[in-house]
């Protein structure tokens, strides 16, 4: 896709088009990582100790002044470590005073654990610990020095990444467009949900297509564009994609297998289309088209619910990550532990949709019910697809598998990660 420059707070989910480095280090400056008192470490060698408190150091404060022999400066957590100071002493290790110098001029003393400073008083504090002796002082650039690469192209934008990205210096980043896609459904027997009297006289059916595909569009970054739906005729379905055709990617759903009504593939080839597969070995979802027209790509999927997410998890899903700069275009598989028997019928390789839990760091899969291709409820209970490779027709319970994530789905723990 053509790269356009984002501003940073829209970017999410986007994939950089350029190698990115910082304007600024982080942290800036030596910054303290707790609360307490920036002290040199030789003067905290014996404890107890007592230092003169010459200043205070609070984040977004100017520079604090230098800290010397027997001295000490109060400081707070991200502010800026003075010079001199290698060592922050957390507060929890001492305690402050403030002596009254006017008193103290008559020969009496008054002091007040812990009290605000005052132009009559001198602050003083106790060290009672030398644990934090040469600690607790970040060092300048301890992240990222200016010049550091911190992204580069193809790497996808997390909200980590924004963080990391603003705290360099870049409030606009150089990305890959979002892809536009039509969506066109076919088929007589489809309605909208907001005719769904249709449904209830026994006549039509909800086109779940229609709304569960533009879901998934945006899912996987690209931008949904809704084609309607269109009755199984090649004019309609001609005049449908003619008009759907202002995007990046053109998909249609229904038409493409061999039935007496199924018009896509014909209606795609008089458009001009180079057909470059129709049918992949896979169920649910076999009759799948990939072609090409004007130089606009074109997945066919096949009507059925359940068979359209399939795909479009297995090939639309990873077109769209192309088209948006990624280069790791597909799930990373996981070994699963099969927890009942589970048959097939056919050749072909299987993707059954299985729920995968977590017990005890291993991973069990087990059938969301009824595996039938017309059971879109099967595909909200999964949170994986089971792969079971062409030629195995059997499976039995504790035998290990591959399973493949849907998006946003990871294997859930009742436990806590420790």
């Amino acid at each position: 896709m053509p790269i356009e420059r984002c501003p940073l707070g829209a970017a999410m989910g986007r994939v950089i088009a350029e190698t990115v480095v910082a304007r600024a280090s982080v942290p800036p400056w030596r910054s303290a990582s707790m609360d307490g008192y920036a002290v040199r470490a030789r003067d905290i060698a014996t404890v107890p100790c007592t230092l003169h408190v010459v200043g205070e150091s609070v984040a977004g404060s100017a520079r604090p002044i230098e800290v010397t022999s027997g001295n000490a400066v109060r400081i707070m957590t991200g502010a800026s470590v003075p010079e001199g100071a290698d060592t922050v002493v957390r507060v929890e290790d001492t305690d402050e005073w403030t002596t009254d110098l006017a008193n103290a001029s008559g020969g009496d003393s008054a002091s007040t654990p812990r009290a605000a400073s005052t132009d009559a008083g001198r602050r003083s504090v106790q060290i009672r610990s030398s644990r934090d002796a040469g600690r607790n002082v970040r060092p300048l650039g301890e992240d990222f020095h200016a010049g550091d690469v911190l992204m580069t192209a193809s790497d996808c934008i997390t909200p980590a990444a924004i963080g990391v990205l603003a705290s360099g210096g870049i409030a606009t980043v150089a990305t890959y467009r979002a892809p536009m896609v039509s969506i066109v459904s076919s088929g007589d027997e489809l309605v909208r949900v907001e005719n769904f009297a249709a449904v209830v006289n026994g006549e039509k059916i909800v086109s779940s297509n229609s709304y569960a595909l533009p879901a998934l569009v945006r899912d996987a970054g690209g931008v949904p564009r809704d084609g309607g739906i269109t009755p199984d005729s090649p004019t309609a379905l001609r005049n449908a994609i003619n008009a759907a055709m202002a995007c990046d990617l053109l998909i249609t759903t229904g038409g493409v297998s061999v039935g007496e009504r199924d018009y896509t593939r014909a209606v795609m080839r008089d458009l001009g289309a180079d057909i470059k597969f129709w049918r992949a070995r896979i169920r649910p979802g076999g009759p799948i088209a990939f072609g090409v027209v004007d130089g606009l790509p074109w997945i066919g999927l096949p009507g059925n619910p359940v068979s359209a997410l399939v795909t479009f998890e297995l090939f639309v899903r990873p077109a769209i990550r192309k088209m948006l700069g990624e280069t790791l275009l597909f799930p990373a598989r996981q070994v699963v532990t099969l927890d009942e028997h589970v048959s097939v019928s056919g050749d072909l390789t299987h993707y059954l949709r299985v729920v995968v839990t977590d017990r005890d760091g291993i991973l069990h899969a087990r059938l969301t019910g009824t595996q039938s291709s017309g059971a879109l409820t099967s595909m909200l209970r999964a949170n994986a697809l089971l792969i079971l490779p062409e030629g195995k027709r059997e499976c039995e319970p504790g035998e290990l598998l591959h399973a493949i994530p849907l998006s946003g789905s990871t294997p859930r723990s009742s436990v806590f990660p420790v």
